[in-house]
């Protein structure tokens, strides 16, 4: 595959673009709020400081740092009334998550600067995934500004903007979330050293079972996926792709149920997510369900005690907890992005 970014895969586009209106000689600046994750695999004081010089050749930039988690959300909620043009998220995945949480439905635009270790939705939105590119990227916008609106999925009342994880999935990205020096030097292998780790410790013997809910319909396995965007991941440049009949526009989500977590379904597993010929939809112990509208998860796992047994959840890449019950949806044109 080529390592250049695939362009963003609306189901619903426009049969023609408006025109770009250049700014003209002394008008004023586009204001830009840039939220930046100091944190993040790839972002430094050094790097943060030229890409900020590089906008303010053509935008009013202020740059403020997260301190903690959410703390994106936050910052992101105090913006809706700032008076910003748009609003950046430099930082991974999970940084975009706390921002578009913290901006859904308002016309605020946002746009990401990618400083994460896998940068999904920077390569979703067709954003280059090299932060120099994507500071050229942001500077041609302020000619070339239309925003649009895509969807955002529901997790309970977390939003996500390209997956959330229950399961298998999200055991790896808490394993990886606590030790971010190896997710820094070692990216998608350690992903890898995870999921097998993952795997035989917590999903070969006796894994939380899950009751997937659609429809009145349900159905048992032991990790759950729900995407609003295709693909769901990238190993590399590899995209993985688990649900494929999926956009960022069609009101929608798609689900992915893996039924069960036997050691002789793993390979064939993990080498139709890799490949480019095979549909990993296609096994036969994995169940897709397209064009969602709302969707539970529950535990049917029970302790010593008779309660449910808790399962992990990610969104979006980043570890949010454990639940017993979860409750999907999609708030159709609830985020405004400009890319």
């Amino acid at each position: 595959m080529s390592a250049s970014a695939p362009t963003t895969r609306f189901r619903h586009e426009p049969e023609t673009a408006a025109a770009a209106q250049p700014i003209a000689p002394g008008a004023q600046k586009k204001r830009m709020l840039i939220i930046v994750n100091p944190y993040a695999t790839t972002v430094s004081d050094r790097l943060k400081n030229l890409v900020v010089y590089a906008l303010q050749a053509r935008y009013d930039v202020e740059a403020v740092d997260t301190e903690a988690a959410e703390h994106a959300i936050e910052i992101g909620r105090e913006a809706r009334d700032g008076e910003y043009d748009i609003v950046v998220a430099f930082g991974g995945d999970g940084t975009l998550n706390e921002v578009a949480n913290g901006l859904a439905g308002t016309d605020v635009p946002v746009s990401v600067l990618p400083g994460g270790s896998t940068n999904v939705v920077c390569r979703t939105l067709g954003i280059p995934n090299d932060v120099v590119d994507a500071t050229e990227h942001l500077i041609g916008l302020a000619d070339d500004f239309r925003p649009r609106k895509i969807d955002l999925g529901r997790c309970n009342r977390r939003r996500f903007v390209f997956a959330c994880g229950v399961g298998l999935d999200a055991t790896v990205v808490k394993r990886v979330d606590a030790h971010p020096l190896l997710k820094a030097r070692a990216r998608q292998w350690y992903y890898t050293w995870a999921a097998i780790s993952g795997f035989y410790r917590h999903y070969l013997r006796d894994p939380v079972r899950l009751e997937l809910e659609i429809d009145g319909e349900k159905h048992d396995g032991v990790t759950a996926i729900a995407q609003n965007s295709d693909p769901f991941t990238y190993f590399g440049n590899i995209p993985i792709r688990i649900c494929e009949d999926i956009g960022l526009d069609d009101g929608t989500l798609s689900m992915a149920l893996l039924h069960r977590a036997k050691q002789r379904d793993m390979l064939p597993i993990a080498t139709r997510v890799l490949s480019r010929r095979l549909h990993a939809s296609k096994h036969r112990q994995i169940e897709e369900f397209v064009d969602v509208g709302e969707a539970t998860v529950r535990s049917i796992s029970m302790d010593e005690d008779g309660q449910p047994r808790a399962f992990p959840v990610q969104v979006d890449g980043d570890y949010i907890g454990e639940h017993t019950e979860l409750a999907f949806g999609v708030d159709p044109g609830a985020l405004t992005i400009v890319a």
